[in-house]
């Protein structure tokens, strides 16, 4: 090995340790903050504009929640920092299976499956009489 593989060596490696170093000191990006009932109406309205809620149910510990607009049940949950916003089917949603306190709803999305809310009961309680239409 030469003099020059060997700057060229030293350079990368201390090169890779800077870098290193950097990603150490970065700060980890943030958590969405825990949904509100106003947070979760903004957040739907945005992404679902033309629909009109009719009820909102939030998750016991704020990470989601499901609103009910028409034949739609519009489900919100927290991924990473921010929130995913789904539309699927009222009918299917409130047939979704609860299971120590967490209720799984089928997205049937490559990228999310399936949203998984904590709710004490489901269907919510004002849901149980509704016909499924």
């Amino acid at each position: 090995m030469n003099i020059g593989n060997l700057i060229q060596l030293a350079v990368s490696a201390v090169a890779v340790a800077l870098l290193v170093g950097m990603a150490a000191l970065m700060t980890r990006g943030r958590a969405a903050p825990p949904l509100d009932e106003a947070a979760a109406r903004r957040l739907l309205a945005e992404e679902f504009p033309d629909d009109r809620l009719e009820s909102l149910w939030l998750a016991a510990d704020g990470r989601g929640g499901v609103a009910r607009a028409g034949k739609w049940a519009l489900v919100l949950m927290r991924i990473g920092d921010g929130y995913l916003a789904r539309r699927v089917v009222w009918r299917e949603a409130q047939a979704a299976q609860s299971r120590g306190g967490r209720v799984t709803i089928a997205l049937r999305e490559p990228g999310a499956p399936r949203a998984v809310l904590a709710f004490a009961a489901w269907p919510p309680p004002t849901a149980k009489g509704e016909a499924a239409t």
